[in-house]
């Protein structure tokens, strides 16, 4: 997560006060681990850029309710974490009604050595094995691993317990183990 604290503080307030440049500069601060989290979670570039502006354009619409005693990427991630299963459940709809492709299939980037081929094949298959994880285990797997957030922190956000955010860490990563064996 971006450090920021007091000045995450600074420019919300000033946001508050009609100042449009400072959202701007806690969205340039917030936009990469943003779309790192969501494009784990949804496993397609397209849609995590979509859902990172989705994010963002609620948490301007929200931030009169935000908490300054909370860390804003936390409460950021909250916003970010609600888009994301939004998107989810769209996508299980349309499946179902349409019986539509994955969207996974359209992410096909140009390669330009083996190596290369080998390498982005095998995050390809990470990104897609963590997106197809269980809500429950790929939640709590992607805050604390990919956004070094502690179990504590994890388990506040998602409203469980550090036991339970402990023991799906660890159902998530044997999942991936067999999914990538």
């Amino acid at each position: 997560m971006a450090p920021g604290g007091d000045d995450d503080n600074r420019l919300i307030a000033a946001a508050l006060g009609g100042d449009n440049g400072a959202f701007t500069q806690l969205m340039q601060r917030h936009k990469a681990p943003l779309y790192r989290f969501i494009r784990r979670y949804v496993g397609d570039a397209d849609e995590a850029f979509d859902l990172v502006q989705e994010s963002f354009v609620s948490a301007w619409s929200a931030l009169d309710s935000f908490d300054q005693k909370r860390p804003f990427p936390v409460w950021l991630r909250r916003i970010a974490l609600n888009k994301c299963r939004d998107w989810s459940r769209r996508r299980q709809v349309r499946h179902f009604f349409f019986g539509a492709a994955p969207l996974e299939a359209a992410d096909k980037l140009p390669i330009s050595t083996a190596e290369d081929n080998d390498q982005q094949e095998e995050l390809r298959a990470l990104d897609q094995a963590i997106a197809a994880l269980p809500t429950a285990l790929k939640e709590p797997l992607l805050l604390t691993v990919f956004e070094d957030m502690s179990q504590a922190e994890a388990a506040a956000l998602l409203g469980i317990s550090i036991k339970a955010v402990e023991t799906r860490i660890y159902r998530a990563k044997q999942r991936l183990r067999d999914s990538l064996a």
